[in-house]
């Protein structure tokens, strides 16, 4: 039996990683958390339950929040 050295090709890494995500993409998220956080505290309070900020507009900020953080992820980079 003849043995061969078998030569594997490793990847080649570079020095500089590169990230899944780009700067804007980072400032949609934060801007995203940021608007899910204020519809949050809009939610919160003791006074009357049924109110229309409680019920309708903070619900409403929430899910916007939501949309933008979805957008973030999605946003592709431009190279």
């Amino acid at each position: 039996m003849a043995n061969k050295k078998t030569s594997k090709t490793e990847p080649k890494t570079n020095s500089s990683q590169q990230f899944v995500f780009n700067k804007t993409n980072y400032k949609l998220m934060l801007a995203g958390l940021l608007t899910i956080v204020i519809g949050f505290v809009l939610m919160y309070g003791k006074e009357d339950i049924y109110d229309f900020r409680k019920t309708t507009l903070a619900p409403i900020v929430v899910i916007l929040g939501f949309v933008i953080e979805i957008f973030a992820i999605m946003k592709k980079t431009k190279q």
